[in-house]
């Protein structure tokens, strides 16, 4: 986006720019807010940018980029990017068609990247143009076809594994991430954004939300337990920021390298950090813990979702259905041959 600056003249504001030719522009706003002026300032020089056909992918997704913040959205355009614009970026945010999809979405599979991987790419994509459209940057967001949602994956550790994660974690960080995502079911993007400030050792809580407005998804506040109070008075001791994990006094922006090494070390098979979200929520369910407190805990807003998940992990699931078809055939096939 062109680099421009606010101002304020006769009271109002405006927003002041260089031509690509250095003549000065300047434009009065309608906002009565510097926040209001900083948003509208934003898509009156996207517009001023734009080409005939109208207000190209990239510039779309420069402006979206940018509308969100330090949100984990940014980065994750930011990431994206570097294989969706090479190929949309020039296109106009209301021309792509079905056409196109497909044939990114054959071109990304040719090159050996999962379905998955490529849902997320257009998922971006997708959430660029509805973006355009309802800021008015352009009349109606196209349709973009994503990939069929994959298979979900089944990873579950066994408390075994667990154990030998946790200890093949050298890095203190990485052994503080593991235990957190054990212990809290939080996902591992809540929980490296996680500052001491929700941290409440005294009443053992942690609130994994970082505000009213950020996201909620699987973000509860959830009990500190007794495996996890220690780690965190330690780890609280020698915090010189005001981030949970941290590593050389910053904040961590992923913990990929370490855990991979630390899950080869246990000697355990593959998983991620999202399959120990997922064993937390089956360890819950194996403790007879019910389906509605495993809900709250993973931060499900709907019940429905973790029982059709998790609920084939309950001691008792299905026993009722299963007694209820119990005919007695053993006990009748036993009384067969016996002498009156």
């Amino acid at each position: 986006m062109r680099d421009y600056r606010l101002g304020r003249l006769k009271g109002r504001w405006v927003v002041i720019w260089n031509e690509d030719d250095g003549r000065r522009r300047r434009y009065r706003l309608a906002a009565n807010t510097r926040q209001e002026a900083e948003k509208e300032a934003r898509e009156l020089i996207l517009f001023a940018q734009a080409p005939e056909s109208g207000v190209t992918i990239s510039q779309a997704w420069a402006a979206y980029q940018e509308d969100m913040g330090e949100r984990r959205q940014a980065s994750k355009l930011a990431q994206v990017g570097k294989n969706v614009l090479p190929v949309f970026g020039h296109f106009g945010a209301d021309q792509i068609t079905v056409e196109d999809c497909r044939a990114y979405i054959a071109t990304r599979r040719a090159k050996g990247r999962k379905d998955g991987t490529i849902r997320t790419e257009m998922n971006c994509l997708r959430a660029t143009v509805k973006w355009a459209e309802k800021r008015g940057l352009i009349n109606a967001a196209p349709h973009i076809e994503l990939p069929q949602m994959p298979p979900p994956r089944s990873r579950y550790l066994t408390r075994e594994e667990a154990s030998a994660l946790i200890l093949a974690a050298v890095d203190p960080h990485i052994q503080l991430a593991i235990l957190l995502m054990l212990t809290t079911a939080g996902r591992i993007g809540a929980l490296l954004e996680l500052t001491w400030d929700r941290v409440d050792l005294e009443r053992r809580v942690i609130k994994l939300a970082k505000d009213e407005i950020g996201p909620k998804k699987g973000r509860a506040t959830v009990p500190i337990n007794n495996t996890l109070i220690t780690a965190l008075h330690t780890a609280q001791t020698a915090s010189v920021s005001p981030f949970v994990i941290e590593w050389g006094g910053r904040s961590v922006g992923s913990i990929k390298t370490g855990f991979n090494a630390a899950v080869k070390r246990a000697g355990i098979e593959h998983c991620t950090p999202h399959d120990l979200r997922r064993t937390a929520g089956r360890f819950m369910v194996e403790a007879g813990v019910p389906i509605e407190e495993v809900a709250s805990y993973l931060g499900h807003s709907n019940p429905s979702v973790t029982r059709s998940t998790y609920a084939q992990f309950s001691p008792d699931y299905l026993r009722r259905a299963a007694g209820a078809l119990d005919l007695g055939l053993v006990e009748e096939a036993s009384g067969r041959g016996k002498a009156d």
